[in-house]
């Protein structure tokens, strides 16, 4: 019977091997916790889809059990191909989800976080927008995050400025389910840094190049473990982020209103000048020179951009 068990396992991994369409992409990091039964609810998820697929464990160094866990998983699980991979050293989880990226074998991946706050059970629907997307993401219905008073309104002003500089709406900026085409994220990987604003990095990339984005309401949870987010770090990594983005791919959205700023600071300080003296003062010309090489600037670097894209 075990020797039969050896085989069906053996044959189901080398069908997924070859004609796998799937790769759910499970980054950890000290998750020891919560691994197994994340790996249980994304088998359970998938049982009855006819996709084939794989699960893919990226271990960003861990230094409790969860690379050990998911090993034994894998080596128990007959429903599915389950790889893990481990990273020598500690860099990130931008950076464990671009090396899952890169190693995934399936035309899709399906990205959550290993510490039990997605639900694996939207997956399935989230796969439902394919091939009409390039992106599905799942936009989270509450917070459930630790600091809720500081993460609630700094996610709020964050988004609100990520939808003018990308002039789309977004629900839930920096989700951590989401669904994408692997060929079209992979020439984007670039930009994606290696700390937690990877995500917001990955569904920006999408919105500011003309890809395809949905997002489907989920419900999120209370996570197991200890969380690992920094208030004050994460969240100006998280601000620089949106921008640093829009700079790559939109830069006017940037230059443009703040050289009309500049600008309009310079022609209020120059009539003022005028109603007081006749005339128009040395820093009034400065102000003025100041606001007409911000545009020049966003106008070069919009223009560097386009090449680029080409």
């Amino acid at each position: 019977m075990e020797g039969w068990q050896t085989q069906v396992r053996t044959a189901s991994a080398a069908a997924v091997a070859s004609t796998c369409r799937l790769t759910v992409l499970l980054p950890t990091y000290n998750e020891e916790l919560a691994i197994e039964a994340v790996l249980d609810e994304i088998v359970a998820a998938l049982s009855g889809e006819s996709i084939r697929y794989e699960i893919l464990v990226v271990d960003d160094a861990s230094t409790d059990a969860t690379a050990a866990l998911a090993e034994r998983y894998a080596a128990d699980c007959w429903q599915c191909r389950v790889r893990v991979i481990r990273c020598p050293e500690n860099r990130g989880a931008g950076a464990a989800r671009k090396v899952g990226i890169r190693a995934a074998q399936g035309e899709l991946v399906a990205m959550l976080d290993a510490d039990g706050t997605y639900p694996a059970e939207c997956i399935p629907e989230l796969l439902k927008h394919f091939p009409a997307y390039d992106q599905v993401n799942g936009a989270r219905t509450s917070e459930q995050g630790t600091l809720p008073w500081l993460r609630v309104p700094a996610k709020w002003f964050i988004r609100k400025l990520a939808c003018y500089l990308t002039g789309q709406s977004i629900p839930d900026l920096n989700t951590g389910l989401k669904a994408f085409k692997r060929e079209a994220m992979l020439p984007w990987l670039w930009v994606v840094p290696d700390g937690f604003s990877c995500v917001t990095t990955m569904t920006l990339a999408f919105l500011t190049n003309g890809y395809a984005v949905k997002y489907v309401p989920i419900p999120y949870r209370t996570r197991i473990g200890r969380s690992k987010f920094h208030p004050v770090k994460d969240t100006a990594a998280y601000l620089s982020t949106v921008l640093r983005m829009v700079l790559y791919f939109r830069p006017l959205k940037v230059f443009l209103p703040l050289s009309a700023l500049v600008i309009a600071l310079g022609v209020l300080m120059s009539i003022a000048s005028f109603a007081v003296t006749g005339s128009m003062q040395e820093s009034n010309i400065v102000v003025l020179t100041a606001g007409f090489m911000t545009c020049m600037l966003g106008l070069l670097a919009e223009v560097i951009v386009a090449h680029h894209r080409r």
